[in-house]
């Protein structure tokens, strides 16, 4: 493998790209090749930390729009994250990396809280670090939780692995005009509502200037490609 281009990443995975070929739940398979890609990555010594969404079992905004609490639909949104953040700290570990999950809403039985300190002393011994329960209050989304932990963590960028290939002008599922973005600036991100991050993340990210990296994950290897410094998906500074 080429060398890295980041000393210490956090990888944002979206809920929706862990459910593979299903159009719900964890695909057992697909999240195993993810955590095979990220045990590579992670043995070219660049610390890894990983924020998990959890669309493809609960959306907190989803549930708000059918009548729920807007609240109480964010907190089972942030429940549904630490199920994905398991489900990876089990592959993970099947394969012999060290992981922890740490969450922002206290559940000790089956994870760390989250203690900055603490993660960042984990990445510094090699260990894969997963970030779930969002930030631990309603109406913050996971990507503003990436965009949180990254600055409090030190991080060099934020990869988005999503289920698109990097950012378009429009919806390249319902257009197949779109045109993709190969570098885009902050202020454009937000002034276009692109659609990368919600805008509170993205402006976070601003004031820490931290890239961002969206990209592909259905293609293999697309994390190490990134993260050796192939020109892949948008990147945005």
């Amino acid at each position: 493998m080429a060398e890295a281009e980041f000393s210490r990443v956090i990888i944002k995975l979206s809920g929706e790209v862990l459910s593979g070929n299903q159009e719900y739940g964890i695909d057992p398979e697909f999240i195993n090749s993810v955590a095979q890609e990220i045990k590579e990555v992670n043995e070219t010594e660049v610390e890894v930390a990983i924020v998990v969404g959890g669309g493809n079992i609960f959306r907190g905004v989803a549930g708000s729009a059918k009548g729920m609490d807007r609240g109480t639909a964010d907190y089972m949104g942030m429940l549904a994250t630490v199920i994905n953040a398991l489900a990876l700290q089990d592959a993970l570990e099947k394969l012999e990396i060290e992981t922890r999950v740490q969450t922002a809403i206290a559940m000790r039985e089956v994870a760390e809280p989250y203690i900055r300190r603490r993660a960042i002393r984990h990445l510094e011994k090699g260990r894969i670090v997963i970030f779930g329960a969002g930030t631990g209050n309603p109406f913050f989304s996971t990507d503003t939780t990436a965009a949180l932990r990254a600055a409090e963590i030190d991080a060099d960028a934020i990869l988005m692995a999503k289920n698109v290939d990097g950012v378009y002008d429009s919806d390249p599922v319902e257009n197949p005009d779109a045109v993709k973005f190969k570098e885009l600036n902050y202020i454009d991100v937000i002034n276009r509502g692109l659609g990368v991050m919600d805008s509170t993340a993205v402006s976070l990210c601003m004031d820490n200037e931290i890239p961002i990296i969206v990209f592909g994950l259905k293609e293999m290897e697309n994390i190490k490609k990134v993260v050796t410094g192939k020109e892949i998906g948008t990147f945005v500074r």
